[in-house]
């Protein structure tokens, strides 16, 4: 089995036929909470992105793969970025399409991105920010070991409310 392969899923580099569904993912209003995206992004920048990425955590400081189901049908998106190499570090972010959540996607996929982590990129921790009322984020991030290190009051303002946020971290 490859290391970017599981079960039910495998990870790949982005294609430029990824290019309608990243679109139509990056602007979904209900994931710029978590992404701290504060306006849409152009087909034309998704597309220079996808053609222009060395896909290559150290020159790119970040990693995306697209999450596809065994059936062939992309189900996710999952990224390393913010990556560290001095202090080992990166953070993980994730968006599984709607109509295929809670289908153990994106449990399956955290796994397959730690092993990643830890056994080819050799990093010491994992790191996250999920708002304080995203509860089943929250739910799926610790049962992968994440903990929850410190909360940041006031964090993030969505419908003309504030909220806190938690930074979770996993520590090879």
């Amino acid at each position: 089995m490859s290391l970017l392969t599981g079960n039910n899923i495998r990870m790949r580099p982005v294609e430029i036929e990824d290019l309608d569904i990243l679109y139509q993912w990056e602007n979904d209003a209900k994931n710029w909470v978590e992404s701290n995206h504060l306006n849409p992004i152009s087909r034309f920048y998704l597309e220079q992105y996808i053609l222009n990425a060395d896909n290559n955590i150290y020159t790119d400081k970040q990693l995306r793969l697209m999450i596809d189901n065994h059936a062939g049908i992309t189900v996710g998106i999952i990224d390393l970025f913010d990556f560290d190499p001095h202090h080992r570090r990166a953070a993980l972010g994730i968006i599984i399409g709607p109509e295929h959540q809670r289908k153990g996607y994106a449990s399956e996929a955290i796994e397959l991105i730690i092993e990643y982590a830890q056994s080819t990129l050799e990093l010491k921790q994992l790191y996250c920010g999920i708002g304080s009322d995203n509860q089943r984020s929250l739910n799926l991030f610790q049962k992968k070991g994440f903990k929850i290190t410190g909360t940041r009051k006031d964090w993030r303002i969505y419908q003309n409310r504030w909220h806190d946020e938690h930074f979770l971290q996993l520590l090879f």
